[in-house]
């Protein structure tokens, strides 16, 4: 579906997290359709993840509350005007609420008095509404939980939402002018406001229950760099935990690994800086203290030239035995494919059965997560598939998995394989006195300039430079411009590195591999 920016159609609006210097980290909605008002209530279409018991948690939390703000008539005859529709399909329930709800319209607020008359009332009707909710939630249907259509508004909202989708009520709605806050009332379509009180994630869709529109997925480019983590303090695990699960939900281009050989949290990002930053951050806001290993660029690999294999994977031990026999080659892909491994079957006939298949796709996706120049994974690989042979009693999956594997190993060296490092567009902005030192600098850090333009007294930069080559440039920055140069780093490319580069990663990869590999 494509959203055409109608302010008077449903709502649709997509959550992204920044980190404010002033508020911290903020929650912002851009609103692509549709209009959110203050008081709304909005569904997580994304996550969906409202539980039954959360919804009777919270329930019994509001009308066992002793919080005298939540006491005052006109908040009570609020919520209990929410409880009418969400009990709507139940008219004794109904009529009970509106009889309540006339009771708070003639209440006035004077103390003790009708603070007590406000406990009786809510404590009366707790018990039903808890045994109603727990009935109807055990039958897992869906729930009216709101009328009306169009713009949501107040606390009233639109659509037929199940309970098991995360349903969320917009306390604040925030613009913001630089570092200053402005509480608004509602936003439109086009708009973009941060929002308060709203657990998500970068890159999920709120609508308004009308409509279960997912936006299509954000485009995140894969890390380029990694750094090994770890709490210096066993007893600080639960912290450093809930810190990276946290990061990874407002940032998609944070990723969290475990290393399978030394046991390490591996913490990988778009750069250097990127995953300082949030070492920082756990040191700073759950204070645990990290040991931080050396930085490692994610390079790739890839294959140039096609290759044919033909392997045979055949072991007897006792009882059944393994067979498997797998023909084809590989070669690279068409430059600007979307994909970075493909599988084509073009087996004529049963040489191979059809349910080995899968197995023999799997086994070479395997091997190629790990290539032979310093292993790392190989992208841009087009696997084809084209003969084999299987015995009536020894052939399996595992045999013909492992017959992939070994097939991949005998052809990679005959692909010429070559490694690829990532490429970062780098843009900085110096002084023009020190643009040639500047200029200089990227020349020995084998960058290429590709633009060179004047803003009043300073020249901006921009320039192609492999990743590897940039660990401690904002130091070396400073050190040339006395301080007053600046720079902008993203991800670009993965491009092939030089001939002696990739002489260099393959000795120290070499160097470093276990004497039993």
């Amino acid at each position: 579906v494509e959203l055409t920016g109608n302010p008077d159609g449903p709502l649709v609006a997509l959550a992204f997290k920044l980190e404010d210097r002033k508020f911290g980290q903020l929650t912002y909605l851009r609103i692509y359709e549709g209009v959110i008002r203050k008081g709304d209530s909005v569904i997580n279409v994304t996550t969906g993840k409202k539980t039954k018991d959360r919804a009777i948690t919270d329930l019994f939390e509001f009308f066992c509350s002793k919080d005298p703000v939540k006491e005052d008539p006109h908040m009570l005859s609020q919520q209990i005007k929410g409880l009418r529709i969400l009990a709507g399909w139940t008219l004794k329930m109904s009529s009970r609420l509106e009889a309540l709800d006339a009771r708070l319209a003639n209440l006035e607020w004077n103390g003790r008095i009708c603070k007590k008359t406000l406990q009786k009332l809510k404590q009366s009707l707790l018990q039903e509404i808890i045994k109603m909710f727990r009935k109807r939630l055990d039958e897992n249907v869906e729930l009216p939980m709101f009328d009306g259509s169009g713009p949501v508004g107040g606390d009233d909202s639109s659509g037929n939402i199940s309970i098991s989708e995360n349903i969320k009520l917009i306390p604040r709605l925030i613009r913001m002018h630089s570092n200053e806050m402005e509480d608004i009332e509602e936003a439109h379509a086009g708009q973009i406001v941060a929002v308060f009180g709203v657990d998500c994630a970068s890159g999920d869709t709120f609508t308004d229950g009308s409509v279960k529109y997912t936006m299509t997925s954000m485009s995140v480019p894969e890390p380029v760099m990694s750094l090994a983590v770890q709490p210096i303090s066993k007893d600080s695990g639960g912290q450093f935990s809930k810190a990276l699960n946290r990061f990874q939900r407002e940032d998609p281009t944070f990723r969290v690994g475990l290393d399978p050989e030394s046991g390490q949290t591996i913490i990988s990002g778009m750069g250097e800086l990127h995953l300082d930053i949030y070492v920082e951050r756990i040191r700073r806001e759950y204070k645990v203290d990290v040991s931080v290993g050396k930085p490692r660029v994610n390079f790739r690999e890839t294959v140039t030239q096609r290759a044919d294999f033909d392997y045979l994977h055949k072991k007897q031990s006792g009882g059944q035995g393994q067979y498997g026999r797998v023909i084809g080659y590989i070669e690279p892909l068409p430059a600007g494919s979307e994909t970075k491994f493909e599988f084509e079957n073009m087996l004529v006939g049963q040489a191979v059965p059809s349910n080995f298949i899968p197995a023999i796709e799997k086994g070479f996706k395997e091997a190629a997560n790990s290539g032979a120049l310093i292993g790392h994974p190989v992208e841009n690989l087009r696997v084809v598939l084209t003969d084999g042979a299987a015995h009536a009693v020894d052939s399996s999956e595992l045999a013909f998995k492992m017959a992939s594997i070994y097939a991949f190993r005998q052809c990679y060296a005959a692909s010429r394989p070559v490694i690829l490092e990532p490429v970062m567009l780098v843009e900085l902005k110096v002084p023009t006195e020190f643009q040639g030192s500047v200029a200089g600098d990227l020349n020995k850090r084998k960058g290429v300039i590709v633009g060179n333009d004047q803003d009043g007294d300073d020249s901006v930069i921009t320039a192609h430079v492999p990743l590897n080559n940039m660990f401690g440039y904002s130091t070396s920055l400073r050190s040339m411009t006395q301080g007053k140069g600046e720079f902008t780093m993203e991800y670009k490319e993965h491009s092939p590195v030089s001939r002696d580069v990739q002489t260099q990663l393959i000795n120290t990869y070499k160097g470093n591999k276990p004497a039993d590999e």
